[in-house]
């Protein structure tokens, strides 16, 4: 009984430590930028398949719910580049987007770069002209990718706002491997960069 209850415990624990560390994540690096324009950056994840895999689909979603209520002008831009000779991961997270989801707004796709540093690059000429950046992706690459935005165009940086892609309980189960792998990849993050912003 009290070996169960010590397990009930340990998973209660790791579960409650990766969402919290999810949670803030996704507060990380953002402020609360005004006006109207906005671009929502979707992140893309290897994909040889000729399909989105269940990542990319997921990456979509969360995309498409960060979208504001009155998204008039939004422009959602997917961003990744083939794996070996398929397509590009931003024409497969655009297709799954138009297709399944059946989005109609506009869409711009970034399909050449193969590292979240390539990504952040690449979409800039994209960004220039928005009021308000939301990058969508897992909370730990979505943070990386806003480092990254700070460091090439700190003044950019400053219309970074909360995208939709952490609710509570999404992705539970896995949470706690994800903020391991988290943790390892953002381990050369300064500390300016680890800042939450409420």
């Amino acid at each position: 009984m009290r070996r169960r209850t010590g397990l009930t415990v340990a998973v209660a624990v790791a579960l409650g430590w990766g969402e919290w560390l999810s949670w803030r994540w996704s507060r990380t690096l953002v402020g609360h930028s005004g006006g109207v324009s906005e671009a929502v950056v979707v992140l893309g994840y290897r994909n040889p398949q000729p399909t989105a895999n269940f990542i990319n689909r997921w990456r979509v979603r969360a995309g498409l719910r960060s979208i504001a209520a009155n998204g008039r002008e939004t422009r959602v831009i997917f961003s990744g580049g083939a794996t070996g000779t398929g397509a590009a991961e931003a024409q497969l997270m655009a297709d799954y987007a138009k297709s399944v989801l059946r989005f109609d707004g506009t869409v711009f796709l970034e399909d050449k770069s193969r590292t979240t540093w390539e990504n952040v690059t690449n979409v800039i000429p994209l960004l220039e002209d928005v009021d308000r950046i939301k990058i969508a992706s897992q909370p730990a690459h979505a943070l990386k990718a806003r480092a990254y935005l700070r460091r090439q165009r700190p003044d950019l940086a400053e219309r970074l706002v909360l995208a939709d892609d952490y609710h509570p309980g999404e992705w539970l189960i896995v949470k706690p491997l994800l903020a391991l792998y988290g943790l390892w990849t953002l381990r050369r993050l300064k500390d300016d960069e680890r800042k939450v912003s409420l």
